[in-house]
């Protein structure tokens, strides 16, 4: 299987980005490379890190041993809170993201949380205005942000985040965020795509159900019904049998009635941190 089968997204910047990809957030740094490079190997070449994962360096080896030409991956990194600010202090933490990665660019970095208590996000955005018009990033978007964070950006700003990377899974759908977020042209990812294992969304009869019929595993149909609602998803696992069951989900179609039922689990029922919270 190869990368090839995985559609793309286009992005509002004109860029585009593949819809399926493998994330690295509580990856051992010690274990990144070796399994950054049998998701490689599996097929995979969207790869989603970040600064405080600490494992920005175990990425960038498993891309340079991997011979894999850099334009055929998309990387996406992004900035701490710690670091949020004026301009000189952005580029100063994402240039050290880049010599961790090994990288003479990125494809997308993301502002990782809003951190409204420190209230600079504003400044921050407008500091990633200017290191995308440095080539070094082709687009710039943010994470973890709610209708009121985006809105607030746009407004103040006039400029539209290319992703909104979010806590998205069918417990928690966010409808607001991503109504605005489709509204304006943001792309959405999903973070948590499976939840986490927080709740027992693979044992649900909408999800088993479809599961049966499709002849398909119930976290491969979850994977699905992300694919088809047009999320960009990013599942991980250490399990190089895992990685490649999770990538192998173009082969069959969820049907509409099996859709709605999955998206029918909506209950707001966040597993992570709520983002006006985190600082």
């Amino acid at each position: 299987m190869t990368d090839q089968l995985v559609p793309r997204v286009q992005l509002n910047d004109g860029f585009s980005i593949p819809q399926l990809g493998f994330g690295v957030f509580k990856v051992d740094p010690g274990e990144t490379e070796r399994i950054v490079s049998d998701a490689l190997e599996v097929g995979y070449r969207h790869l989603d890190t970040a600064r405080i994962y600490g494992n920005e360096e175990g990425v960038g080896r498993a891309i340079a041993a991997s011979g894999i030409p850099r334009e055929q991956l998309y990387i996406t990194t992004k900035l701490w809170n710690d670091d949020q600010g004026d301009a000189a202090r952005v580029h100063a933490a994402f240039d050290a993201s880049l010599e961790r990665l090994g990288l003479e660019y990125v494809d997308l970095y993301l502002i990782h949380w809003p951190t409204p208590a420190r209230d600079r996000y504003v400044e921050t955005w407008r500091a990633f205005e200017h290191l995308r018009d440095t080539d070094r990033t082709r687009s710039i978007g943010v994470s973890n942000f709610l209708a009121n964070h985006l809105e607030r950006l746009i407004t103040e700003t006039g400029l539209v985040p290319a992703v909104d990377q979010i806590e998205l899974h069918p417990y928690l759908q966010q409808p607001e965020t991503t109504g605005l977020a489709e509204a304006n042209g943001i792309a959405i990812e999903a973070w948590g795509p499976l939840g986490q294992g927080k709740y027992p969304l693979l044992e649900l009869p909408e999800v088993t159900s479809a599961a049966e019929a499709h002849g398909a595993t119930p976290a491969q149909v979850v994977i699905r019904w992300h694919l088809q609602l047009g999320h960009i998803v990013f599942p991980k696992s250490n399990r190089r049998e895992r990685m490649a069951e999770n990538f192998d989900v173009f082969g069959f179609e969820l049907t509409s009635d099996e859709m709605v039922a999955i998206t029918g689990l909506e209950r707001e029922g966040r597993v992570g941190s709520h983002p006006d919270e985190v600082d």
